[in-house]
């Protein structure tokens, strides 16, 4: 952008320039800042997807680290600095509560797509945790059901079991079909099928239960997707602080690798004035050095 469109403001020059010779004689600072750049990702590429619609989990999770780093390179500016890194300074703080979101919602290495799923992190949302064990621990939900329900009965050989013309059925042996069809049992246990060996039942809760692992995983991308819009609102709503924290990364960026190339090459400040003077002594084009 200063390429295309270069300040004819005198005191913007200056003060650039000014940020560059602090940076160039400061290499703790300098280096400090370029290290913590490193681990800046792209926000404003992140945020115009977002905002197009065309966004994903991992586009949530750059602005997340983005805007981590943006907070850890505000620290580093600390004291005295010239008015461009100064105001850059104040852009790059401010964003705790969302990087704050972002931070407990979201799991460290979010997929690509919203549709995939896994991407929301464990203990935000009750309903998507109980959905998730669900459709990953079935079995260990539905073990838990047979030992409460060996408990009420005092059967111990009872047993849920699943096939795929009754789905999940209470199996007891034929000897314990009187117990498990008269009070109070019956009221709790209804009867579903008799076979020469085997009496079958089933509960409510079972029914619900079966039914629940079966859209359990429906259930959980829906949440998942549901949760992923409001992260999606809640960085829209905050889109222009987010976008001046962006800018400020780039001027701080930009103003850094004037500073290194100014120290390995070493280069020299000009001195810019109001006059149509163009003076140099024993200059190399940059480029054509290279």
């Amino acid at each position: 952008r200063r390429i295309s469109s270069p300040s004819c403001d005198l005191g913007v020059i200056r003060e650039r320039l000014a940020a560059v010779e602090l940076l160039v004689g400061d290499d703790l600072l300098r280096g400090d800042l370029r290290a913590s750049l490193k681990a800046v990702p792209d926000i404003d590429r992140a945020l115009s997807r977002l905002a197009l619609d065309r966004g994903g989990p991992r586009d949530l999770a750059m602005l997340r680290g983005g805007l981590a780093q943006a907070g850890v390179l505000a620290g580093i500016l600390q004291g005295d600095v010239p008015e461009v890194l100064a105001q850059a300074r104040r852009a790059l703080v401010g964003h705790d509560e969302l990087a704050g979101l972002l931070e407990t919602t979201l799991v460290a290495e979010p997929p690509l797509l919203a549709r995939d799923g896994g991407f929301i992190a464990s203990g935000v949302d009750a309903d998507l945790d109980a959905a998730r064990e669900l459709r990953d621990e079935g079995r260990s939900v539905i073990a838990r059901m047979q030992a409460e329900y060996i408990e009420q009965t005092g059967i111990n050989s009872l047993k849920i079991k699943h096939n795929n013309v009754l789905g999940y059925f209470i199996e007891t042996t034929a000897t314990h079909a009187e117990k498990m069809l008269s009070e109070p049992l019956n009221a709790l246990f209804k009867h579903r099928q008799t076979t020469a060996n085997q009496v079958r039942f089933t509960t409510v809760p079972l029914s619900e239960m079966e039914t629940k692992i079966l859209n359990a995983g429906a259930r959980a991308l829906e949440i998942e997707k549901r949760i992923f819009e409001e992260l999606r609102a809640a960085v829209l709503a905050a889109a222009g602080p987010i976008h001046g924290a962006a800018r400020a990364l780039a001027e701080v960026d930009v103003t850094a690798a004037f500073a290194e190339l100014a120290r390995m090459r070493d280069w020299a400040k000009p001195v810019v004035d109001a006059s149509r003077v163009f003076e140099v002594e024993a200059g190399r084009h940059p480029v054509v050095e290279a």
